[in-house]
């Protein structure tokens, strides 16, 4: 199969500016080239680009998803580093939470400042935020 970088795209559902991006990184091999000097890719270029694309939608940084290829590659490596990327990438995420959740909790106290509509002038919402009083309750929960 050779395939231009347009019908890769339209396969992966990958932007082409993506696809150029990824072969500049060296997470995609060099393409064939046509005769008339076109990028031409094959089934492996098909499913290379989709475990990246599926890395990423795990929120995979490049140089992760470039060790988790390299492993790929070399199908007879032991892979508890694969593993160790992973858990490291779990306990981001658990940090991300914790940072997400004191966020929520932030937001849910300044918005019980204005609990009902009333006039901008008044909204303890904005009078919060311009005074910075907001940032004193960042730590609080709001139960």
């Amino acid at each position: 199969m050779n395939i231009k970088i347009g019908e890769l795209a339209k396969r992966t559902e990958c932007q082409v500016e993506t696809i150029r991006f990824y072969e500049k990184e060296g997470l995609l091999p060099e393409p064939f080239r046509s005769d008339g000097n076109y990028r031409l890719y094959g089934e492996e270029h098909v499913e290379r680009l989709r475990f990246i694309r599926h890395c990423r939608t795990l929120d995979m940084a490049l140089d992760d998803v470039r060790v988790l290829l390299k492993y790929r590659d070399t199908p007879d490596e032991d892979c508890a580093r694969v593993n160790g990327l992973v858990d490291e990438h779990i306990a981001q995420i658990e940090i991300r939470v914790e940072e997400l959740m004191q966020l929520k909790r932030h937001l849910i106290t300044l918005r019980e400042k204005c609990k009902i509509a009333k006039p901008a002038e008044s909204c303890g919402i904005l009078q919060a935020l311009s005074d910075g009083s907001c940032h004193s309750v960042a730590g609080h929960s709001s139960s």
